[in-house]
C-alpha cells in the first residue's frame, strides 16, 4: 500500500507502547513508520516509538480512552496502527531459522532473505454471538453473561475464538455450550468489527436456545441469566460490537 500523492495532507498515530497519539507531524523521521490508508483525503500513517520515548509527554492514549475522544473512522484507524506496529515488533526475525526480517516489497509482509519465510499481519477471528428464546416480542429473552476477565460489573453477549478446522457458525455453537452448557441452533451472521486488543476479528451472529440450562463454565463465566429487554443489567458502552447486537435485538418489533 502506498499513500495517493494528492492527498491533503498527513496523519501521524504515534503508537507508544500500546497507546496512542495523533499529530499532524511525525515527532522524528528515522522512526519506522507504516502507511495506514486515507480517510478524508488525508494519508494516515502509524508510527513505531521506539521504547523509553514518548513524543506525546504523558498525552497518549489507550484505545479505549481514545474511543471517546475520535470519531469511529479515526478510532479503526487507530486500531489498525498498533495491531500493525505490534505485528513488525513482534516478527523482527524469522520464526523459522531466526534470521532477521526484511519488509517484504509489494505487500504487507516480513520477508526473511535466508529461507524465504514470510510473516503476515495476525488475525485472530472470534465469534461473539448473541443468543435469544422465546417468540419476537416484549417476552423474548436474550442470554447475557459476565466474564471473569471483564474489567467492569457488566453482562454482555458470548464471545470465543475460532478453532483451526472450524467453521463460525460451529465456533458458535460450542462456544455457548462450553461456556453456559444451553444447546443453540439457527446461527445468522450479523456483522463484523476490528477488535484490536491486540489483534482480533469479531464477528457478530444472533442465535436461537433450542434446549438445556445454564450451567456456566467457572473459568470463563462468572454468571449468566435470561433478561428481558425491559429489565436488562449493565451492558457494554458503545465501543463493542456486544452492544450492537444487544442495541439490535433491543429495536426489533
Amino acid at each position: 500500500m502506498a499513500p495517493d500523492p494528492d492527498a491533503v495532507a498527513h496523519r501521524y498515530i504515534h503508537v507508544v507502547e500500546s497507546r496512542v497519539w495523533a499529530h499532524d507531524r511525525i515527532a522524528d523521521d528515522s522512526w519506522t513508520r507504516h502507511f495506514l490508508g486515507h480517510l478524508d483525503g488525508h494519508a494516515y500513517w502509524g508510527i513505531d516509538v521506539p521504547r523509553h520515548d514518548d513524543p506525546s509527554d504523558g498525552a497518549a492514549l489507550d484505545l479505549f480512552s481514545f474511543f471517546g475522544r475520535a470519531t469511529e473512522d479515526e478510532w479503526l484507524i487507530a486500531g489498525r496502527a498498533v495491531q500493525l506496529v505490534d505485528w513488525a515488533r513482534t516478527h523482527r526475525f524469522c520464526g523459522r531459522c531466526g534470521t532477521a526480517t526484511e519488509s517484504a516489497r509489494g505487500e504487507r509482509a516480513m520477508k526473511c532473505p535466508a529461507c524465504g519465510h514470510t510473516a503476515f499481519p495476525r488475525l485472530a477471528p472470534a465469534m461473539i454471538t448473541l443468543v435469544t428464546r422465546g417468540e419476537p416480542g416484549p417476552d423474548q429473552e436474550a442470554l447475557l453473561a459476565r466474564g471473569v476477565q471483564f474489567r467492569a460489573p457488566m453482562f454482555s453477549c458470548l464471545a470465543g475464538f475460532v478453532e483451526p478446522g472450524e467453521t463460525l457458525e460451529g465456533a458458535v455453537v460450542r462456544e455457548v455450550r462450553e461456556e453456559v452448557g444451553v444447546a443453540v441452533h439457527n446461527v445468522r451472521y450479523l456483522g463484523s468489527q476490528p477488535w484490536p486488543f491486540p489483534h482480533s476479528l469479531m464477528l457478530g451472529f444472533r442465535a436461537d436456545w433450542h434446549s438445556g440450562d445454564i450451567v456456566c463454565d467457572p473459568n470463563e463465566i462468572l454468571e449468566a441469566n435470561w433478561y428481558r429487554k425491559d429489565s436488562l443489567p449493565p451492558i457494554p458502552p458503545g465501543i463493542s460490537i456486544a452492544r450492537k447486537l444487544i442495541d439490535h435485538w433491543l429495536g426489533e418489533n
